[in-house]
């Protein structure tokens, strides 16, 4: 295993519930955030016992869980069914909901209801978007309805087919301008954070500077106020590829497939399970049984009971 063993917390109530003030605060004293995403009960506790500040139910779980080829096939029942059970795991981290495909897009109203599912039905407390200007309007109405947004620029997935693929982005002069522009209204706009992915890491360090919120950058380099990864990335559990961004902390699908192959063949071979796997009754009781079931099949216990 590549990670090291860190002491943690005996117990997340130990830390106080981080909030937008906490994180805000974070970029003012130039304390780096952590963000990861989680998509069920036993992860996001675990992420939250470590000590993250941001868990992100991403739409990656369409690829990653639901193993989709991409994120665009994701719904919002499916987001809000993984967002419950994150929030259930979750005790201190500030949780943000991923709007999916065609969830915000079609009407600033249905965006905004949309938006508001997230906090009311799946636990969550912000959501976030992908797109730039084209989404100021949208993110304003639902910011003015009470729901904090956070926004996503630079490589956007659910604009993969725009986009030419998952590709570097703002890697040339008017590019990169755009993406300060629309990072500056967004802010404007009412966005608590920025998601920067896949930008050049001198543009997302400016950004990061001209920024009064903070930015998370998903490879984006050292100069974001935080950073973000897919948690099966980061674990070696999505073998469909690995971005050039992602630092696997450990390998554990090749763990997981070997410990499958075991069980296959100990169950072949009749070593498992064992009696330390397996129950008993008394010997008393397992007499009585057979001597009040002896007549419903006949001579099968008459050995037994003598």
């Amino acid at each position: 295993m590549s990670f090291q063993m860190i002491a943690m917390p005996s117990s997340a109530t130990e830390r106080k519930k981080v909030t937008l003030t906490d994180l805000q605060r974070k970029k003012v004293q130039g304390q780096p955030i952590t963000m990861l995403t989680a998509y069920d009960y036993p992860t996001a506790k675990a992420l939250d016992e470590a000590g993250l500040d941001v868990i992100l139910v991403g739409d990656s779980l369409g690829m990653v869980v639901l193993g989709y080829p991409n994120t665009l096939q994701v719904t919002m029942e499916e987001m809000l069914h993984h967002c419950r059970a994150v929030a259930r795991g979750a005790r201190t981290a500030f949780l943000v909901g991923d709007m999916p495909f065609m969830s915000y897009q079609v009407s600033v109203q249905e965006a905004v209801r949309n938006a508001g599912r997230f906090l009311q039905e799946g636990g969550m407390e912000a959501v976030k978007l992908e797109g730039g200007r084209e989404r100021a309007e949208t993110i304003r109405a639902i910011v003015a309805a009470g729901i904090p947004v956070m926004g996503h620029l630079g490589l956007t997935p659910q604009s993969i087919h725009q986009l030419g693929g998952f590709r570097l982005q703002g890697r040339h002069a008017a590019e990169a301008r755009r993406l300060l522009e629309d990072a500056l209204i967004l802010q404007e706009a009412g966005c608590f954070s920025l998601v920067l992915e896949s930008v050049p890491q001198q543009l997302a360090a400016l950004i990061t500077q001209q920024l009064e919120i903070p930015s998370i950058g998903i490879g984006a380099g050292a100069g974001c106020d935080g950073q973000v990864l897919v948690t099966h990335d980061l674990l070696g559990l999505f073998d469909r590829f690995t971005p050039r961004f992602v630092k696997q902390y450990a390998q554990l699908y090749p763990l997981m497939r070997a410990a499958f192959a075991q069980y296959i063949a100990e169950v072949q071979d009749g070593s498992f399970p064992g009696d330390e796997h397996s129950f008993t009754m008394s010997e008393e009781e397992w007499r009585s049984f057979l001597q009040q079931t002896h007549n419903l099949v006949p001579g099968l216990f008459a050995e037994n009971i003598k």
